[in-house]
């Protein structure tokens, strides 16, 4: 039974089995995601060197291409700068190209300005379902360090990543990283913003039932539905009689036929697509920031979703419940 929903008598439901319907296929696309063609493709062979300048100044060896292919191999390999550095030299070498290899110390100022491409909007025009969500990620630093070897254990600094999730092709459409002490519907409208297509749902978990979250929504897509479980002890509106909103149509629903039964009907169950993605997340990149600078901690966590992305395009499982 999902959402915690009648936690205490949840060990007496059984929990649901499925089957993947296409093995061979998934199996195939996460092989692809180990090799080293997958990444290092024959269009960043091409746009390897950076574009003449035209303005004064230095010229450029690498352009921005070969700064994001060298940064998703340090994120998809866990690698550090120099032995990123030593992948990439040993990947040119071993192709008999004659490339420049970039240091491990340009990567390193080049990540605080990179810009990471986002996916593009569906072709077909049709509006996305927006899954939203969000999680910690620990700083990587001395802590570590001061307890293997002293014993201490020290109070963890850490930063809360938040997503935006494509419910059909699941991709990591928007991606913003914060302190830990801002408050998840604080961060709706900046994942709004990086969305260019039409948005049909907004949905989320309790931790959006506020308004600025219904107002973010309505003000950059009006005929959005937005899918948030109202508190236990949520109130209809003064309006709710005459003019009702989204939530007075959820708590009227709730009232009527259940939580259970609203889950279903509003489509709130899509939203474990997103704590997936999240678990993805940590089980591929990890669950720690490397970087030591919140610019290129940015530009960590957008270019581990996008090579999460890429691996998303070469295969996913389709699942059919079983029991």
């Amino acid at each position: 039974m999902p959402f915690k929903l009648n936690q205490d008598g949840r060990h007496r439901i059984p929990r649901q089995k499925h089957r993947i319907t296409n093995p061979a296929a998934y199996d195939a696309a996460l092989r692809q995601r180990g090799s080293l063609t997958v990444w290092f493709t024959d269009e960043a062979i091409e746009g390897w060197r950076a574009e003449p300048r035209t303005t004064p100044g230095g010229q450029p060896w690498y352009s921005p291409l070969a700064s994001l292919i060298a940064l998703t191999l340090k994120a998809v390999f866990h690698l550090a700068l120099r032995q990123t550095e030593g992948l990439i030299g040993s990947i040119i070498g071993l192709l008999g190209l004659a490339l420049a290899v970039p240091d491990h110390s340009t990567l390193s100022r080049r990540a605080k300005t990179l810009e990471v491409p986002h996916p593009q909007p569906r072709r077909n025009g049709e509006a996305m379902h927006l899954l939203v969500d969000s999680t910690g990620l620990r700083l990587c630093g001395a802590g570590e360090w001061l307890q293997e070897k002293h014993g201490t254990k020290t109070r963890r600094s850490w930063r809360k990543l938040h997503i935006g999730l494509d419910a059909g092709s699941g991709q990591i459409v928007a991606a913003s990283l914060t302190a830990k002490e801002v408050d998840d519907g604080a961060e709706v409208g900046p994942l709004l913003d990086q969305i260019t297509g039409a948005v049909a749902s907004f949905t989320g978990d309790g931790g959006y039932d506020q308004d600025r979250v219904y107002a973010s929504v309505a003000e950059r897509h009006p005929e959005a539905a937005v899918v948030v479980p109202p508190r236990a002890t949520a109130l209809p509106s003064d309006t709710a009689a005459t003019a009702p909103t989204q939530r007075d149509r959820h708590l009227q629903h709730i009232a009527e036929h259940g939580r259970m039964p609203w889950q279903k009907a509003s489509g709130y169950t899509m939203r474990a697509r997103a704590e997936s993605a999240i678990g993805r997340f940590k089980q591929v990149i990890g669950d720690g920031l490397r970087s030591r600078t919140d610019e290129r901690r940015a530009t960590e966590v957008g270019i581990a979703g996008h090579a999460l992305n890429r691996m998303v395009e070469l295969g996913h499982p389709n699942y059919v419940r079983t029991a």
